[in-house]
């Protein structure tokens, strides 16, 4: 299970949250608008089973990102509105405000 939640913020932001089951391993957002840090964002461990973390950009934003799991394993969120080439032989996720 992967999920993108967008919901206006006022007066020109949209919240932007990014879930996934929780499969017991640490996961990171990592992305342009965080200078693709691990340590940034990470996903937040949930009593629904999930793991979550919410981000504020400016509406208009196209924003790329990628999940990063513990030991280094990247993967991408089909929830997004597109997947596109990344320069390094694999894929980032798009999602677009």
């Amino acid at each position: 299970m992967l999920v993108i939640r967008k919901a206006p913020q006022p007066p020109d932001g949209m919240k932007v949250t990014f879930a996934l089951a929780d499969t017991g391993q640490p996961v990171s957002l990592i992305a342009d608008f965080n200078a693709w840090d691990p340590f940034a964002h990470p996903l937040r461990r949930r009593t629904n089973g999930t793991r979550s973390v919410a981000v504020v950009l400016p509406v208009g934003t196209t924003a790329r990102f990628r999940y990063l799991a513990d030991g280094g394993d990247f993967f991408d969120d089909p929830d997004g509105d597109r997947l596109e080439p990344n320069g390094y032989g694999s894929t980032h996720t798009v999602v677009c405000l």
